[in-house]
Formats: structure tokens, C-alpha cells, sequence
């Protein structure tokens, strides 16, 4: 199955970024955005309280980040979360493309939605590293599945 494929969980990484480059599209300044981005941010699933500690920690975070990945049924699901606002907005962007799908999925998906909805051009210089770390830290953990199963 490649990216380009619906999951039985519903829509593909593809069908997932064209939403959310639609949804962004109906804002009409980056001020708008920001409060989209907070709100999906304030929405996140509850973070278990057992990943709370350091070793969960990301590094090259400004704010603090707290990530971790389970695989279950051969797919991974990632739980994040953080103690800045529009960083937890970016959290719930990432897990909406990447969570739920298999390790060869994500290895194979750029996360274009984030030129396309401007987010690039409109995060700060930590911001932006923030985001390279939570993109690098979900993409590693999917390589690392795939080069433990071959």
C-alpha cells in the first residue's frame, strides 16, 4: 500500500494534507491561522501521564515537548505534547498526517502541507527547528521499524 492509498483508518497522508491545505486556505490572514493552529492544539488527545518524565523530552525544542511513539498492529501511533500553545497546534498537524499509519507510509511521505499552508514561512527560527525535530523524531522511529523488520 503506498501513501497515496486510503488506510482503513480512514483517509490516506495525501487525502489528510489536501484537507488540511483546504482547511488553512479558508482563513484569510495568518492571524486567523494562528488561532486555527492554537484551537486544534487545545484539542489533542490527553497525554499519558507516564511519559511525562525528561527521557520523553525532544531535543531542539524551544518549549518543552513531550513525544513518544508506540507500534500497534503494525502501524505507528504517536502521543505529543507541549507547554506552548501554537506548538501544540503544530503537534496536532503532525499527529493528524503521521499517527495511525504504517512505518513505510511515513518514510515515504513529505510533509508538503506545511510549505503549502504557509506554516514554514510564518513560524519563528525556534519554532521552525521545533518542527524539524518532531518531523526528524517521527520519521526516524519509522525508519528504525522498517530497518528492525528487514
Amino acid at each position: 500500500m503506498d501513501a497515496a492509498t486510503s488506510t482503513v483508518n480512514g483517509p490516506s497522508i495525501a487525502e489528510e494534507q489536501a484537507e488540511l491545505i483546504d482547511e488553512f486556505a479558508f482563513f484569510d490572514d495568518w492571524m486567523q491561522r494562528y488561532e486555527y493552529l492554537i484551537d486544534l492544539g487545545r484539542k489533542l488527545p490527553a497525554f499519558p501521564e507516564e511519559y511525562r518524565r525528561d527521557e520523553f523530552k525532544l531535543k531542539g525544542c524551544q518549549s518543552q515537548v513531550w513525544f513518544v511513539g508506540e507500534k500497534r498492529d503494525g502501524r505507528l501511533v504517536f502521543h505529543a505534547i507541549s507547554d506552548a500553545a501554537i506548538v501544540s497546534g503544530i503537534i496536532a498537524l503532525l499527529l493528524r498526517i503521521y499517527s495511525g499509519r504504517t512505518p513505510a507510509e511515513i518514510v515515504a511521505t513529505e510533509p508538503d502541507f506545511i510549505a503549502a499552508i504557509g506554516l514554514d514561512a510564518h513560524l519563528s527560527p525556534t519554532r521552525k527547528n521545533g518542527l524539524g525535530a518532531m518531523l526528524k523524531a517521527i520519521r526516524g522511529r519509522a525508519q528504525a521499524e522498517l530497518d528492525a523488520a528487514a
